[in-house]
């Protein structure tokens, strides 16, 4: 059985909306953020960096939550949430999961914790500002893929990117110019809900759905 260490609606809730995707055993253990559990000696010995999520599969201890999504979709090639590997299609899987995570989830969270690279409130407010603007920017390239490619990141094919993209979505809720006011990813959006593994996902979370 995989354990999912977890904490509402942190990075962790893509993987726990591909596990349930999946269908496969799995169980959460929560990390309460609230106390600051990410950084103690017990959690710190999974993930030294003291951040969320971490999954446990057997002796694997595997920290990152894309990681954590592409480890999933190799252990269950069957359930068809990753083109098979060396193929066009996986090359296009892993340049929109890594966009997702290095480029939109780094810049959302410059604009949530834009004191980390300021040192004065002014300092700060120019980061904030700036890192909001990237964000809207790479939103609106996301939003001009699924306009001419959609509707899920891989065209007619639904994939573990989609619940990446999805989780991101619902961050920017808290921007100023957040994606679900774009049409292509307000419909997006839609089609998440409709599933019922990503709604599972959700309301064991308790995060509320678009």
């Amino acid at each position: 059985m995989y354990v999912l260490h977890y904490y509402p609606n942190n990075a962790n809730l893509a993987p726990h909306m591909l596990l349930e995707e999946l269908g496969v055993p799995y169980r959460l253990e929560l990390v309460d953020r609230t106390r600051g559990a990410q950084k103690s000696p017990e959690y710190l010995k999974l993930n030294p960096a003291g951040l969320i999520p971490v999954l446990i599969d057997g002796d694997i201890v595997l920290p990152e939550s894309a990681a954590i999504c592409l480890h999933l979709v190799d252990k269950h090639p069957e359930a068809g949430l990753a083109p098979e590997i060396g193929t066009t299609e996986r090359s296009h899987f892993y340049r929109w999961l890594v966009f997702l995570t290095n480029t939109l989830q780094a810049r959302i969270m410059t604009a949530f914790y834009s004191e980390r690279l300021a040192d004065d409130e002014a300092g700060k407010q120019s980061v904030k500002r700036h890192a909001e603007e990237q964000v809207s920017a790479t939103l609106d390239i996301i939003e001009a893929h699924l306009a001419s490619d959609g509707p899920w990141m891989l065209g007619a094919t639904y994939s573990a990117i989609d619940p990446y993209l999805f989780m991101l979505c619902g961050w920017s809720a808290y921007l100023p110019s957040p994606a679900w006011t774009r049409p292509s990813l307000k419909k997006f959006g839609a089609a998440m809900t409709k599933r019922p593994a990503i709604r599972r996902a959700c309301e064991q979370e308790n995060i509320a759905l678009p």
